[in-house]
């Protein structure tokens, strides 16, 4: 970053000069780091996750740590791109081009009520409460989000809206038509909707006693990620074929779907620190019994 920042003192940066590729040339395939950045903030979460339910009052077991691993990325995959495809490019819809997730096109707000869906049947079919699991499961979130949007820069897509020369480290993208110097929107997005996010949901959870609040966790990540994105969406352009619905309505899609977010996760901190705090002795869920 302070590279970017060093070049952009002198003139506009061009992304093309920074080196960076989007993806690891095998000969017969290409790698793209778009897929691998959902790969790692998968992988990663569910490391911690395993990490988490060893702590006291945790709401689950491993196994169902296993269940959400595996739905959870169903529902980040499945929902993340038909979320894309409704929201932001429906002519998606009968066309094969609805599969291919390695040139990039995923909604976060589909990816959300995937993930959410996943939560509701591994709750239900384990007699789990929903709302802690919830709670579990959002503070590991941000690491998908830091590694895709870092993604979306490498990609060299995304990018934000023209900048002026008060904006040092504006640059020009190669896709860009008008060949305009821009906000590199994607590491706003990367910085609040990730690394933020990873640093205030790991500290409540480690260094507070935010998680035998029901509902506190997932109430303040609702928050932090949805007013995180609708700031960055100040800085992003909008999709092409949603230009004239921003410029009508004020605010991007994004922003628009964000606003009913924000509006909830408040209400959840609100409710959540209403109630009384769990027993911080709460036992977890007992293993699954072996068979002999």
């Amino acid at each position: 970053m302070l590279d970017l920042i060093a070049a952009g003192a002198g003139e506009v940066i061009r992304w093309e000069d920074l080196g960076l590729r989007n993806g690891i040339d095998l000969g017969f395939f290409t790698l793209r780091f778009y897929s691998l950045a959902y790969l790692a903030g998968i992988f990663l979460g569910y490391w911690h996750l395993s990490r988490m339910i060893r702590e006291p009052g945790s709401p689950m077991a491993q196994r169902h740590a296993d269940d959400l691993f595996f739905y959870c990325t169903l529902g980040i995959i499945i929902g993340g791109r038909l979320g894309y495809a409704t929201f932001y490019q429906p002519e998606l819809w009968g066309s094969t081009d609805i599969f291919k997730l390695w040139e990039g096109g995923m909604s976060f707000h589909g990816g959300l009520i995937g993930t959410t869906l996943a939560m509701i049947f591994v709750s239900w079919r384990n007699k789990l409460s929903l709302i802690r699991v919830g709670d579990y499961v959002s503070v590991n979130v941000g690491f998908g989000m830091l590694f895709g949007r870092l993604a979306n820069f490498v990609n060299g897509e995304l990018w934000g809206r023209p900048a002026g020369p008060d904006v040092p480290w504006a640059m020009i993208f190669p896709s860009d038509p008008l060949g305009l110097p821009r906000h590199p929107s994607q590491l706003y997005e990367a910085g609040l909707e990730g690394l933020l996010v990873m640093v205030v949901m790991l500290a409540l959870f480690w260094r507070t006693t935010a998680r035998f609040r029901p509902g506190l966790l997932v109430g303040v990540f609702v928050t932090l990620i949805s007013l995180g994105r609708f700031t960055a969406e100040f800085f992003r352009s909008p999709d092409v074929q949603l230009a004239e619905f921003a410029a009508r309505t004020g605010l991007n899609m994004g922003q628009w779907l964000t606003i009913p977010l924000i509006l909830a996760g408040l209400g959840l901190v609100v409710w959540a620190l209403m109630r009384p705090p769990l027993v911080a002795t709460t036992p977890p869920p007992a293993p699954e019994p072996s068979s002999a």
